[in-house]
Parts: structure tokens; sequence; C-alpha cells
């Protein structure tokens, strides 16, 4: 993986989680970057997220690092705001820049109170540990539940941009989900990078889901430092929008392959509709059906569900002019049953990522994919002794 230049990576165990593996990770700019940030837009924010946006509307969207820790959401507890403003004010001396340069993230158990001692301690070692080396120490340091890392990465016209990201269960982002941070060593202004990444977490992010709770600590970061010399303009503006297209996809589809207890990536991609927009929440209406998780978990080609879940969407079409597909095959014709081999479509089903596609009769221009994952049994697991 080719990574941006002029970015610094750092990952230890500072004591955090109740197993002993990284739980702070550091990333650092060695020049001031420009910076862009979407953030939960669940009523309920952790401590992290409330510094982090009131740190970047002080400094006009510029910062030099981002400290993160695993294993406590710092989120509704009595000393969260406390916590997050001391270990960024910590951090920012020991890397003399200023305070509001420290973009905070926490992820982990909601109302357990965080001892910032533990962060404030190793913080001298995780500085020392800073190299251009360890992006993927950072990658790992940040997950939860998830069972595997979350990298992506993209090189055009000369700049480089790389993403990590966590996220396994209380995924249905209105925004962006889970934590994620992208660098790139292209030189960008903060109102332009700010638009790229809206763009991006529309078609990315905006289009992922596992289970349709939306975590209070969602954030997705973004660092331009201009260390390749390479500045977006008018000229390489569409390039660049299109790598960071590719990195952010790439991380949501990651997060949707190991959701929670999965077995299988589902793509559902929804056409004819009368815009974008509407298409979106078709999918999304899909995606979060339990009913369609659940079928093809057990490979069943049940796709009266998946049209049921189209039909309370709140979109209006004619179901009697609506097709659907899975797998490529086509299993519904105009709302009604269509001939297709049953047993060789559920053999077919059983392959790790599964395509349902929707098609509209009314034959508009609006079209959109979503990604998820089926539901098993193994998701009640995990999430029924997550806190204990």
């Amino acid at each position: 993986m080719n990574l941006p230049e002029g970015f610094r990576y750092s990952a230890l165990y500072a004591g955090i989680r109740k197993v002993q593996k990284p739980d702070l990770a550091l990333i650092v700019s060695d020049t001031n970057a420009t910076a862009a940030a979407v953030y939960t837009t669940n009523r309920v924010k952790a401590a992290p997220v409330v510094l982090g946006r009131k740190n970047l509307d002080a400094t006009g969207g510029r910062a030099r690092a981002i400290l993160v820790n695993a294993g406590n959401a710092n989120c509704a507890t009595r000393t969260g705001a406390a916590v997050a403003l001391a270990t960024s004010r910590a951090a920012a001396h020991l890397l003399g820049v200023p305070a509001t340069h420290v973009l905070p993230s926490s992820t982990g158990v909601i109302g357990v109170e965080l001892d910032p001692a533990l962060i404030i301690n190793a913080l001298p070692a995780l500085i020392d540990g800073l190299s251009p080396e360890r992006f993927t120490d950072a990658a790992d340091a940040i997950l939860t539940t998830d069972t595997v890392r979350k990298i992506a990465a993209s090189e055009a016209g000369g700049f480089r941009i790389a993403g990590m990201t966590k996220g396994s269960g209380m995924i249905s982002p209105n925004m962006a989900t889970t934590l994620a941070y992208v660098m790139t060593d292209a030189g960008i202004p903060e109102a332009d990078l700010a638009e790229a990444l809206r763009e991006a977490v529309g078609s990315s992010y905006n289009r992922l889901t596992v289970d349709g709770d939306m975590s209070t600590n969602d954030t997705l970061l973004v660092l331009a430092n201009g260390a390749s010399e390479v500045n977006i303009g008018s000229k390489n503006r569409a390039q660049f929008q299109a790598a960071l297209n590719e990195v952010c996809r790439s991380l949501a589809k990651q997060i949707a392959r190991d959701g929670e207890g999965a077995k299988k990536l589902i793509e559902i991609r929804v056409e004819g509709a009368r815009n974008e927009n509407e298409a979106a929440q078709i999918g999304r209406a899909i995606a979060n059906s339990n009913l369609t998780k659940t079928a093809i978990a057990g490979s069943d080609p049940n796709w009266g569900r998946i049209l049921c879940a189209a039909g309370y969407a709140g979109v209006e079409f004619d179901p009697t002019r609506t097709d659907v597909c899975l797998q490529g095959v086509r299993v519904c014709r105009r709302g009604l049953a269509a001939e297709y081999d049953e047993a060789a479509l559920s053999k077919r089903l059983d392959e790790p990522e599964c395509a349902i596609l929707l098609q509209l009769g009314e034959k508009g221009p609006g079209t959109a994919t979503f990604w998820t994952c089926d539901l098993t049994h193994e998701y009640i697991t995990i999430n029924a002794s997550y806190r204990t």
C-alpha cells in the first residue's frame, strides 16, 4: 500500500480494554493539515464528537493529530467532556501543537466512566512510537468487535489517499458511521475538502447498514496536508473526488462484509426510481429489513420480503410493474412470481456475496446502491454479552 507522505502513526495498549491488545491510536500530520469531518446525527453525542466539532470550528478546518481510544465510548458519563479535553490537551502539549489541533475519538461501551490517566500516562510512549510505517498498527488499535482490519488506498495524479475504519455492529448511518480516518497528501482548501467528503459519504457510508442502529460516536475525518505538492483545483478536482469515493466505498463495503455474525455481504441495487433520493430510500428499507437479511442467511430466495420492504419505504411506485432479481436471476416479474430453478438459486445464495436488484416500472433516472449483510444467530450472541 502506497501511503500518503507526511503522516505518522502509532498504537499501544493503554489498559482501556478488558483484553490486552492495542486500544490507543495516534495519527499525526507533520505539518498543519486541512481537515473536514462528518459526525453522528444521533441526539446523544459522545464527548469526543462534541469537542472534535468545536475544535474544527475554532481552527477553521485545520488539524495536526487524531487521538483515538477503543474499549470505552466516553459517552453518557459524568466526566466525559473533561476526559476528552484533558487527554486532547495532554497530547497537544507533548506534540507541541495547539490543543484545538487535536481531534479526539472514542469507541466502545457507552455509560462507563473513562479514566483519563490511562490515556495521559500512555501518551509519551505513544508519541515515541510514531512512524510512517505504523499505519496498520493504528488501524488495528481502533477495532472493537471487528474480526478483520479495514483499510483502503488510492493513488492518482501524483497524490495518494489512504483510509482506515472500524465497524461491525451498531451500523446505520445518516452521515457516516463508526469511526473512519482518511489521510491524503494532496493540498485542498477546507471548503472544497468538506464538499468532497460530503459527496464521498453520500455514496458510501450513507449507503451502509448492518443492524439499523446509529452510534453515538460516529466520526469520519479527512486530513489533507499537501505534502505531495499537488494542489487540487478545477483541473484535477474530479480525479481527487473519484479517488476519495473509491477509498470510502471500499471501507464501507468492508464494514458490511464484517457485520457482527455475518456470513454474507449483500449488495442492493435499486433502479428506475424518480430520483436518487427515492432510490436510496427504498434501498435503505430493504437493507434494514431483518426478514430479508435472515432469508439471505438461510439462502432462501424469498423475494416477497424484498418487495414488501420496498413497499413500506414511503416511496410511490407501481408494484405491478416491478421486477426483483437475486444473483442475476429474475425471481419476480411485474410483482408476481417468475419461473426459475429455486434449488439452483438457493445454492447460489450460499455464496459469500449476494446481489439484489429491484427494478421499478417507473423507468425513472434514479438509482442507488446499498450494502448490508445477512443476519445470523451469532449477531445475538455477540450483542447479548457485549457489555459484560
